[in-house]
């Protein structure tokens, strides 16, 4: 078998490219642009199909060039905590302790649905487990970790188990989340603001200043954004060294948040626009390069009681994100948008859900509670919880 090594120039150039395909696709196929599917999926997906034709004839392969995600993810999120205003965190305090309460209630669900369907079936229940939040909620990163711990307790195949559902939890969190938002505003009479505000942050945006070019402001922008993941990542650093692990991205959203609310204090120009562009760009970039880069022959082994429990989870994430979550943030349009992007926070990973929201905000207007209160969630809470919940089903199912 030929293994295609691709640096980053071929990787990036690849994923540019399915995110045209992607849009193309949308374009002429009714069903994807009636649910708001996001184009980075669609081309993602259709490129590891192609990846499981070659893997499968055992021609070729690919190998990427991955390391350009993580980066894509620290701009995406830097870009996030620019909007994250004094005002706004005051606003969004409530919603934000809502959303954790319904993510947590989700994450309880998923382990004991998982766990109960693999008894069931005649399973080890930490398989079970293993397609619970470890692989929803989690996402791979949590299933990395976890997978060998849970082999450790005795379910033989775990982890790739765990990575499995991950991997499907990445494309069915994506293609339930329109559907779920769209039925909500269409039996809700929902209406979303004005077409002409597609941008959460575009309605609060300060006008440049006299005479400010828009190289100017595009490079200002790209000064603060670059500030903010320099320093972020020093801070992650630093704070692992006293034992404290935080993801990543934290770090480069806080400090953004920071500079954010400190420009707001000297009232000076800060480009909203611009970081929205910046953010979107690298999320679509993030997510074609995400799918793009799946082994879709490991869903193929993945067959009987983890695909069925599979199955049972993706449809209780859409009754839960219509059900509850929708509910439990206000029964509005931002409650709405919210129950969308849970579908894919709660089925594969933050970006899952900014990427379902912004689909879906890009044809019915912006929600900046939505845009708010996901991210914060994602990034502060939902880890820490779901790790102790975890370890809890864990030592119970031993």
């Amino acid at each position: 078998m030929i293994t295609l090594q691709l640096d980053i120039a071929q990787t990036v150039g690849i994923a540019a490219v399915l995110l045209v395909v992607g849009d193309l696709v949308k374009k002429h196929v009714s069903v994807l642009e009636r649910y708001f599917i996001p184009g980075p999926i669609i081309g993602g997906v259709l490129f590891s199909l192609l990846a499981l034709v070659g893997h499968e004839m055992g021609a070729f392969t690919f190998q990427f060039y991955d390391n350009m995600r993580a980066f894509l993810l620290l701009v995406f999120f830097t870009t996030i905590g620019f909007s994250a205003s004094f005002e706004l965190l005051k606003k969004g305090g409530i919603g934000v302790a809502l959303f954790l309460a319904a993510a947590v209630g989700l994450v309880l669900i998923q382990n004991t649905l998982g766990a109960a369907l693999a008894s069931a079936l005649g399973v080890n229940p930490l398989i079970g487990l293993a397609a619970g939040s470890i692989a929803l909620t989690g996402g791979h990163g949590t299933s990395a970790a976890f997978g060998p711990l849970l082999e450790q307790a005795g379910a033989v195949g775990a982890l790739p188990a765990a990575i499995a559902a991950a991997t499907y939890g990445l494309v069915a969190g994506c293609l339930i989340g329109g559907p779920v938002g769209t039925l909500l505003i269409r039996r809700n009479g929902l209406k979303g603001p004005a077409q002409q505000a597609q941008s959460p942050l575009k309605n609060i945006e300060t006008a440049p200043s006299a005479g400010e070019t828009n190289h100017q402001t595009v490079m200002y922008a790209t000064i603060l954004v670059a500030v903010a993941i320099g320093s972020g990542t020093l801070l992650v650093n630093w704070l692992k060294d006293l034992g404290i692990t935080l993801p990543a991205y934290l770090g480069p959203m806080l400090v953004a948040a920071l500079l954010r609310n400190l420009i707001d204090w000297r009232n000076w120009h800060l480009p909203l626009q611009q970081f929205d562009v910046v953010g979107n760009v690298s999320l679509a970039f993030f997510l074609a390069m995400a799918l793009m880069s799946m082994k879709l022959w490991e869903l193929a082994q993945v067959a009987g009681p983890l695909l069925i429990i599979l199955l049972v989870q993706t449809v209780v994430m859409f009754a839960y994100a219509y059900w509850v979550t929708f509910r439990v943030m206000g029964s509005d349009y931002d409650a709405a948008v919210i129950a969308a992007g849970h579908c894919g926070f709660g089925m594969g990973a933050t970006p899952n859900a900014m990427a379902n929201m912004q689909a879906f905000t890009e044809a019915n207007g912006p929600s900046l509670k939505a845009f708010f209160v996901i991210p914060l969630v994602g990034s502060l809470f939902i880890d820490f919880f779901n790790a102790v919940i975890i370890t809890g089903y864990m030592n119970y199912l031993k």
